[in-house]
């Protein structure tokens, strides 16, 4: 079965799920949630791969942007900053009760042989009645975790152990 839903600005369109669409989507999967998000730059992508994972646990549609946060988290490369960026905002969510729904100026750099994420997170306290319940997300995950890129498209997928 495959679950459809892309997030993106009101003026993108639509398309099959066999193209390739800025925003994210859920791909088929027996049990967890495998995600694909894509964007024109590796930050869109990062971007859209965190709404993804908020948006698994909660109407990220809800969540109000009245906090703001400065996140940030560095790896040696793609991969394992993905890995990272995902597990800090699940940390925040487990253990601060923070849920956020946009990252401006989400910045990748490249500092000493590492790749820095730096970003301010907009968002609010989590609340079950505003924001809802979906599932609950046990752990990111490595497995089948990529960043590749699709002509000008920067892709990310990864499995979310529900």
């Amino acid at each position: 079965m495959l679950i459809d839903y892309y997030l993106r600005p009101s003026n993108v369109a639509r398309t099959s799920p066999l193209e390739t669409a800025i925003g994210y989507k859920f791909l088929p999967h027996t049990t967890d949630a495998y995600v694909q998000a894509v964007g024109t730059t590796t930050e869109e992508a990062f971007a859209y791969a965190a709404v993804a994972l908020i948006d698994t646990m909660c109407n990220v549609s809800s969540v109000a942007g009245s906090m703001n946060e400065k996140l940030h988290v560095e790896a040696p490369n793609e991969v394992i900053l993905l890995y990272n960026w995902l597990e800090l905002l699940l940390l925040k969510f487990e253990l601060e009760n923070r849920v956020f729904s946009s990252y401006s100026a989400l910045k990748i750099t490249h500092h000493s042989g590492k790749l820095l994420l730096d970003t301010e997170a907009s968002g609010e306290f989590y609340d079950k009645e505003k924001h809802g319940a979906k599932v609950e997300v046990k752990a990111v995950t490595l497995h089948r975790m990529e960043v590749s890129r699709l002509g000008n498209l920067t892709v990310a997928r990864f499995v979310l152990d529900l």
